[in-house]
């Protein structure tokens, strides 16, 4: 489960700055560390899903995957 209460989109992308698209979850992360991004994004990034990224606003979605996932299931 994503715990992404503390991660916003803008803060995301600011730690994912410099990253050339399509990019998969460990580039993502790399370029985060490279960035400096606090615990919470390092933690977000490590737990999405494995796969390549075309843009910005894919890995943004991702922010929204498990409060989804969580009213679905209520």
């Amino acid at each position: 489960m994503l715990d992404n209460e503390n991660v916003s989109a803008a803060e995301l992308q600011e730690c994912l700055r410099g990253v050339d698209y399509p990019a998969d979850r460990t580039e993502l992360i790399e370029a985060a560390k490279g960035n400096e991004a606090p615990e919470s994004v390092m933690d977000f990034l490590e737990h999405i899903p494995d796969k390549e990224y075309e843009t910005p606003v894919d890995v943004s979605k991702e922010l929204g995957a498990s409060d989804d996932d969580t009213d679905m299931a209520a």
